[in-house]
């Protein structure tokens, strides 16, 4: 048995909000409370670690993550915003890229992928054209994912080597969406299995660097293989590669009980068949199913599509879907954007209750991913068919408000009232925070600053239920939650960050911090200082049953 006393610091944790001081004894919190009764501990332990004022919080959990794809962007060449703020510079990027790649594997096979590109982020508002993309590359075969990861740009070779070239939907501009996406996805899918390993590796410890303890994997045919999600569990679950825990999500549709317990016994690690499993696209690509138009419109969009975007799933398939995973005893979901999305799932929903009783639907215990407009009627349905969301606050954060892209995209009107998540938090719905990065970065502190200042200031919700949703939630919507995982207090697994903050505080109305006083302290568990402006709080360590997966305590 080995055991760490951590002491001297702020502990956040219901069970103690005064804490000061925490005992891991063989993965499992033993002991916390006040600092004058750890020094008592301190000759028991195996290490002892002075906090100085550092807060210890649960570890989180990014209830939406694409392992591989954020692994291969850390090494891709960088379109986001932030990296390229214009077209020129874009274009300039993926010419450096070119000329790297060019170094390292002259007889051009390797694709240059590149991922973030958001057209309504950059003046010109619009893509790369295809000559523009063909010249910066010089004749490289590239694949460029857009910032949603539903639409990509890629090359003339790209297109020619697969055949891309040749899909009923290819108009020439390079922009592939759909059936040729997918497509395009699968061939850039295709590496070697050392980079593949090592893509895995990188996304998870860069999570760990953040805090993160834990991610649900979004896994997929047009995300990832079979082998590939049964390789990523492996690590995962190797004690001596030091990875976060991984729950594992795989988007494939099910069309009979028979179909789901297949794919779980080829999975046996599989806690959900849902996740990227899709009934619409995305607003940013205006792929969103919606009730009505999108509001920029008319513009060029992805050829085949309608100006309300599209269905990929009918109510017929979700309702099988659900029924066949509750009977197989999976969780059964689907990625869900538009109103018109939000509809068909409803449909299905009462049509799976038709099909075999609303508690065969209630037991599956669903989840639908983004969930970004639920009116009165969608809210009821979740709640009676006890439904869970896993919700993406970096989305609001990142596009939001009256002047972002989904304003654009959708109008103002429209578009205030997505995110709703005082609405979902108050009526009591299941929630989860995560990234669905690489889309936005696993960047948790951020995720509960955009909850906390929701562009509505009617559907901001607390600190301490944003922190909650996007710790101890994740665990909760994976079925764990039963295990003490997401919360500090005797007998809970040890999943844990160390934190440095310039200020600590405590909630003093609802989506808003107070600095902290120690002299006059609340009894509330305290978290960072998140008001605006303020600096983002600093990971010094992040453990995992007990077990150390990131630590910057001495740098």
């Amino acid at each position: 048995m080995t055991s760490t006393l951590y002491r001297n610091g702020v502990v956040h944790s219901s069970a103690d909000p005064f804490a000061e001081a925490i005992l891991v004894d063989d993965g499992v919190v033993a002991w916390l409370g006040a600092e004058d009764t750890a020094a008592g501990l301190a000759a028991r332990a195996d290490e002892v670690v002075d906090l100085d004022g550092a807060l210890v919080t649960p570890g989180f959990v990014d209830a939406h993550v694409r392992t591989l794809d954020t692994g291969l962007a850390l090494e891709a060449v960088d379109l986001t915003p932030r990296a390229t703020p214009d077209l020129a510079a874009a274009l300039d990027a993926l010419a450096a890229g070119a000329r790297a790649l060019d170094a390292s594997d002259p007889g051009g096979r390797e694709v240059l992928l590149a991922y973030g590109w958001d057209e309504h982020a950059w003046p010109a508002k619009r893509a790369p054209h295809l000559a523009e993309l063909d010249a910066a590359t010089g004749g490289r075969p590239t694949l460029a994912v857009r910032v949603d990861g539903q639409a990509a740009l890629v090359s003339s070779s790209f297109a020619a080597s697969t055949g891309i070239d040749h899909e009923h939907s290819w108009d020439g501009s390079g922009l592939v969406w759909g059936p040729a996406y997918v497509k395009a996805r699968t061939a850039a899918r295709d590496i070697d299995p050392a980079r593949r390993s090592r893509a895995y590796r990188q996304a998870l410890r860069q999570a760990a660097s953040r805090g993160v303890v834990g991610v649900h994997e979004m896994s997929a045919p047009h995300v990832d293989t079979r082998a590939g999600l049964t390789e990523l569990m492996a690590l995962a679950a190797d004690p001596d590669e030091l990875l976060p825990h991984v729950v594992a999500y795989r988007g494939e549709l099910c069309a009979s009980a028979d179909d789901a317990r297949q794919l779980r016994a080829e999975l046996p690690f599989l806690t959900g068949a849902g996740g990227d499993l899709t009934v619409d696209g995305t607003i940013g690509s205006r792929t969103a199913a919606m009730r009505a138009p999108y509001a920029d419109l008319p513009y060029p969009s992805a050829p085949g599509t309608s100006p309300n975007g599209v269905l990929h799933l009918s109510a017929d398939q979700i309702a099988a879907h659900l029924v066949a995973c509750s009977q197989a005893g999976l969780q059964g979901g689907f990625h869900v954007i538009g109103d018109r999305a939000m509809d068909e799932l409803m449909h299905g929903l009462e049509t799976a209750a038709g099909l075999a009783d609303a508690s065969v639907v209630r037991s599956g215990h669903h989840r639908v991913e983004h969930a970004m407009l639920v009116d009165a009627a969608a809210l009821s349905a979740l709640l009676l068919y006890g439904v869970a969301l896993s919700i993406q606050p970096a989305f609001d954060a990142t596009w939001g408000g009256p002047h972002g892209m989904y304003a654009t995209r959708l109008g103002g009107p429209r578009a205030s009232s997505l995110s709703p998540f005082a609405d979902l938090a108050g009526a009591g719905v299941p929630l989860a925070f995560g990234s669905d990065s690489p889309v936005t970065p696993s960047d948790p502190w951020q995720a509960v600053r955009g909850a906390i200042s929701h562009a509505d200031s009617s559907q901001r919700i607390s600190a301490r239920a944003a922190f909650r949703a996007h710790s101890r939630g994740g665990w909760r919507l994976a079925g764990l939650d039963h295990t003490g995982a997401g919360e500090l207090r005797v007998g809970a697994p040890a999943h844990l960050a160390v934190w440095r903050a310039d200020q600590l505080a405590v909630q003093s109305a609802p989506g808003r911090l107070s600095q902290w006083n120690p002299e006059a302290r609340s009894g509330q568990p305290l978290l960072p200082d998140l008001s605006p402006g303020a600096p983002a709080p600093q990971c010094l360590r992040t453990v995992r049953d007990g077990v150390v997966l990131y630590d910057a305590l001495d740098a």
